[in-house]
């Protein structure tokens, strides 16, 4: 009767997940193994590179292998639990589980979009003020810059989780989703959660519309100081520097904003979980696509590796 009851009456949630699709589950299950595998052996072989490669020990390569940890925690927080649900057609986890996935999941989204500033910040010396990057991003700051965003990441999701815990959790306990994200755990809830919903709101701005805005101006000077370049090869090496970041921006930001700043009004489950799966699983996917793909110094570390192993 008291508010001391707290979660106590919901012990477990169900989470739906991907249900009602037949024999298609399986298909579907084969698909998110492989880019499961394919996340995780991808971001890992980053992070080698970077690790092991003098060439690659640089402001920009650091930021990317830390992207690369962030995109494995996100997928491995998210893509288990979901091949779980397509095996048993329903999920079941602990309330306590499905608190802890939603934290995760929150601190890799925050981080990304912090670290994206940063990164932004990084390739905005780089070509608008060369003569004072090197003074400017050494390794000391740049160590410094990432662990505050991973700092104010988990403190400040930290802080909307134990508001979210000292709700009262009364009603049926199912979850129509894949994972526990914010809007379907609060619908479980039978206090009033508007506080934690505006305290959610209050947390974007900081971690996410002020790293998006800052990324927006940054790109802006980028590209008016590419612009002024006179020869075109400058000016096509100049914008190749910064066009792996800007696509995974694009993307990542792309991908975020249809599912949760875009109107939901007469928007199905279905699509809503579509789209979650863009920035759960198709980007830590993509991420080290394009920055492999794209760029001559990971390619060359990799050759570099791959002639030791077996040359």
């Amino acid at each position: 009767d008291g508010p001391e009851s707290n979660t106590s009456e919901i012990s477990s949630v169900i989470l739906l997940g991907f249900s009602n699709i037949g024999s298609f589950r399986w298909i579907l299950f084969i698909h998110f193994l492989v880019i499961y595998c394919g996340t995780i052996c991808g971001n890992l072989l980053i992070i080698v590179l970077v690790s092991t490669s003098q060439n690659l020990h640089s402001p920009m390569y650091f930021f990317i292998s830390h992207l690369s940890t962030c995109d494995i925690m996100l997928t491995t927080d998210i893509v288990p639990n979901a091949l779980y649900c397509l095996l048993e057609e329903v999920g079941i986890m602990c309330f306590t589980c499905c608190l802890a996935q939603h934290y995760f999941f929150s601190v890799a989204l925050c981080f990304e979009c912090l670290l994206l500033a940063v990164m932004s910040l990084d390739r905005y010396l780089a070509i608008c003020s060369p003569l004072r990057y090197t003074s400017i991003m050494k390794m000391e700051f740049c160590r410094y810059l990432v662990f505050m965003s991973w700092s104010l990441s988990l403190l400040l999701v930290w802080v909307l989780t134990v508001s979210i815990y000292l709700l009262d959790f009364c009603r049926p306990n199912v979850i129509d989703h894949f994972f526990c994200d914010l809007s379907p755990l609060l619908h479980l809830s039978c206090s009033d959660t508007s506080i934690v919903q505006q305290e959610a709101t209050l947390l974007t701005v900081p971690l996410v519309f002020l790293p998006f805005i800052f990324i927006t101006y940054t790109y802006i000077c980028i590209i008016s100081s590419i612009l002024r370049i006179r020869s075109l090869t400058q000016r096509q090496k100049a914008f190749s520097t910064c066009s792996s970041h800007l696509t995974v921006v694009s993307i990542f930001y792309g991908t975020l904003s249809s599912t949760y700043v875009l109107p939901t009004n007469g928007q199905i489950v279905k699509v809503s979980k579509s789209l979650s799966l863009l920035y759960t699983v198709g980007t830590p996917l993509l991420n080290p696509i394009i920055y492999s793909l794209r760029n001559k110094d990971i390619k060359q570390a990799f050759t570099k590796i791959i002639d030791k192993l077996f040359l």
